[in-house]
């Protein structure tokens, strides 16, 4: 046995196992850097720009979804091309790739639903972040968008967070997107009294609330008659910022009005 072959041979192994090693840590290193590149590219390119499709500047959160699924993407094609820069057989590791994808499937469907419906929530964009809606049994300002979830503070300064397939699957109510609200109350007036001042004094006294809107001009209005006696609507409109504001307010004139001209009042407020 010539040893001194063998040794020549184990020499000649690992000295091209070892250049190859050193090109893929290269390989590796050097991609990795152009990956970051992109990534940054693709914010820069996206953020403040206003598209036609969207209606607005690109929200932040769907930059972060289209950046993470490009640099995943690119990542598995360099793990796959430097298997074959090794001789490692890829069709074996895509194969295994496909399978695995398909058992986290099977056991992550809901997480996947999620982020699927929050793909949805960033494209066709029913609201946005800043947006104060209801949905999902929920009432609140939207603070994130999540890749599974989105998160509300409410009213009473409590954190909700919702699944976004639950979102996307249920009515949604957004109450920013209008440039205003409307705030509807209904005042039922003592029997036998003659509507038409109460209708008057509430005219002359809406516009001076503080917040109502001047256009569309506030509306004081007979709505019914009932066996007791006759209920009036008021309606006036605001920002939706200033919405409870301004339903304080009127409950406040509404009261004042009526008991020192007319007595007593009952107040009816329909569900905002």
């Amino acid at each position: 046995m010539d040893f001194n072959k063998i040794g020549e041979l184990i020499i000649s192994l690992l000295t091209q196992f070892g250049f190859k090693l050193l090109g893929g840590i290269v390989l590796w290193i050097v991609s990795q850097k152009l990956i970051s590149f992109v990534e940054a590219l693709i914010r820069r390119s996206f953020r403040g720009k206003a598209t036609s499709v969207l209606q607005g500047n690109i929200d932040a959160t769907m930059i972060n979804y289209l950046t993470a699924f490009v640099g995943i993407t690119l990542r598995i094609i360099l793990v796959v091309a430097l298997l074959g820069f090794f001789g490692i057989p890829t069709t074996t590791f895509a194969a295994l790739l496909a399978a695995a994808g398909i058992a986290i499937g099977a056991a992550w469907g809901g997480m996947l639903s999620n982020f699927a419906a929050g793909v949805f929530l960033i494209i066709f964009r029913p609201f946005q972040v800043g947006n104060f809606i209801a949905a999902a049994g929920v009432t609140g300002t939207v603070q994130e968008i999540g890749l599974f979830a989105t998160t509300l503070s409410t009213p009473d300064h409590v954190v909700a967070i919702v699944s976004n397939n639950k979102l996307l699957g249920e009515n949604i109510h957004n109450y920013s997107i209008n440039a205003y609200r409307r705030v509807d109350i209904n005042a039922q007036l003592n029997s036998g009294v003659d509507p038409r001042p109460a209708i008057a004094l509430l005219k002359e006294k809406l516009p001076q609330i503080p917040h109502v809107l001047l256009d569309p001009a506030p509306v004081v209005e007979i709505l019914e008659f009932n066996s007791n006696s006759t209920i009036l609507t008021i309606r006036s409109c605001c920002h939706n910022d200033h919405y409870w504001q301004v339903h304080f307010a009127t409950n406040q004139a509404i009261y004042e009005i009526f008991t020192a001209s007319m007595g007593e009042v009952n107040i009816q407020n329909p569900s905002p």
